[in-house]
């Protein structure tokens, strides 16, 4: 294999996918800040926005799964220059994750006394109520961003959204200082003034990327005759088809970490504790191959428009190297780093919790070794999983990351992590299982389906060519 072939892909795949790793970066940044500025006004605050948000996060998984949809098909029409095309399906792709947008909004709120049969303390409850009516909102502007943001992917106008997120934390930070305590002229709100302040940024979010793009005289033109009678059926059928299928894919993924949680919780508070460090660690580095998950998408469909499918293999190899890289390098500063990077994450000057918080440090440390083996096979996955979005192939990788994930992955979890000794270790291995088999899995898927379309397109070839 000639490696240079590959490696000279490097810098545009980086110029790609940077934008969207910084920005990811900044949606991470986001929750952090807001349990720090939560956390300060108390724990029973801080426990209700984590309960809130737990039930956003799987509506907030759906959402966003299903907007990727979008990048794929304007990448192939943008390498076409089928302008028509690119603008319905601007418009009809925002329509949709508008009404998605609001429909999961509708069906958080209705879900709202659910919360009474998750076993928490009353008094978590009743302030995780009013809160989750705020984030809930949030979600119509946030899929609504989406919708504008794999628009500008799919055009590779990455930047966008990056400088849309660093606004959006700005605002955020700035609107929890003033609203939580009540500075100046803004009413005190304690934890919902974090809410509302996420409400005002993510619709902030949504007003810059309509203003940016519309200012943008290449694009403006996909903003003309913005009508409800432009939206098609044929249309929203084939965006829906790529996207509830990514959505799931998501939904599994995210609900496998999720899992991850719960059976930390039933273990004790210390691996619960244990798991949130490591997870959090790896939800960083994590960010890296998101962003080049969706430089794969673009690449692959514009290759795809163009009909070039060995130019297609290359690029995709050049990503899949390029995140193996990356994520081997994350993995060598973790093992090496495993004892004290925990350690940011706990106040280690307490006497009265100094034993409890070296038992975390010791399970966090095991953790991240896990960690550091599967966030290689969790970077080439979702990589993969975004080469073979941008090749529209959608429903077949759905399938095998449920059986990744929840035939393989889980099961692995529950038993080693609930009746073994190796408990939150237990749980980690389920979860390096999963991964390793979602990524060799959707391998092979890719390299069959690129095999199969070079040898049609030279069949297809007349005699003589090449």
């Amino acid at each position: 294999m000639n490696l240079k072939v590959y490696s000279k892909e490097f810098g545009y795949n980086l110029k790609l996918a940077y934008p969207v790793i910084l920005g990811m970066l900044g949606h991470t940044l986001t929750g952090i800040v807001d349990n720090i500025m939560v956390g300060r006004i108390g724990s029973t605050e801080l426990a209700a926005v984590s309960l809130g948000n737990s039930m956003i996060f799987i509506a907030m998984s759906i959402g966003i799964g299903f907007s990727t949809s979008i990048t794929p098909l304007v990448a192939e029409a943008d390498a076409q220059g089928d302008t028509t095309r690119i603008r319905s399906i601007f418009q009809n792709g925002m329509f949709l994750c508008t009404v998605l947008g609001a429909l999961l909004f509708l069906v958080i709120v209705a879900a709202k006394p659910l919360m009474i049969y998750l076993q928490q303390p009353e008094e978590v409850i009743t302030l995780a109520l009013p809160y989750l009516d705020y984030v809930a909102f949030s979600l119509i502007p946030l899929i609504m961003y989406q919708g504008y943001k794999q628009f500008a992917d799919g055009l590779s106008l990455t930047k966008y959204a990056m400088w849309a997120i660093v606004m959006a934390n700005v605002v955020n930070v700035a609107l929890n200082y003033l609203l939580i305590h009540g500075i100046w002229i803004f009413p005190e709100m304690g934890m919902l003034g974090a809410g509302l302040g996420t409400v005002i940024s993510r619709i902030l979010m949504v007003v810059f990327m309509h203003l940016i793009l519309f200012n943008n005289h290449k694009i403006r033109a996909f903003f003309q005759e913005f009508h409800l009678r432009e939206i098609k059926k044929v249309m929203m059928v084939r965006i829906a088809s790529l996207g509830f299928p990514s959505a799931m894919q998501m939904l599994f993924e995210m609900g496998l970490f999720t899992s991850a949680i719960w059976l930390s919780g039933n273990i004790g508070p210390e691996s619960q504790a244990a798991n949130q460090i490591a997870l959090t660690l790896a939800t960083v580095t994590f960010m890296f191959a998101m962003g080049l998950s969706v430089a794969a998408t673009i690449r692959v469909g514009n290759q795809k428009g163009r009909g070039d499918f060995k130019q297609l293999l290359i690029v995709a190899r050049s990503l899949f190297i390029l995140v193996l890289l990356i994520e081997i390098l994350f993995a060598f500063l973790f093992i090496a780093l495993h004892q004290f990077l925990p350690q940011f994450f706990l106040n280690m000057e307490n006497p009265e919790q100094i034993l409890t918080n070296t038992e975390v440090i010791a399970i966090a440390a095991k953790l991240l070794i896990v960690a550091a083996i599967f966030q290689i096979s969790d970077g080439i996955q979702v990589v993969v999983l975004g080469a073979l979005r941008g090749l529209q192939d959608v429903k077949v990788p759905m399938y095998i990351t449920f059986v990744a994930y929840w035939i393989i992955g889980f099961p692995i979890s529950f038993v080693l992590g609930l009746y073994t000794d190796l408990k939150a270790v237990g749980v980690w291995i389920g979860l390096l299982a999963g991964l390793t088999a979602a990524g060799l899995f959707l391998y092979i898927r890719f390299e069959k389906l690129t095999r199969r379309l070079i040898v049609q397109k030279s069949q297809s070839e007349p005699y003589g060519t090449s």
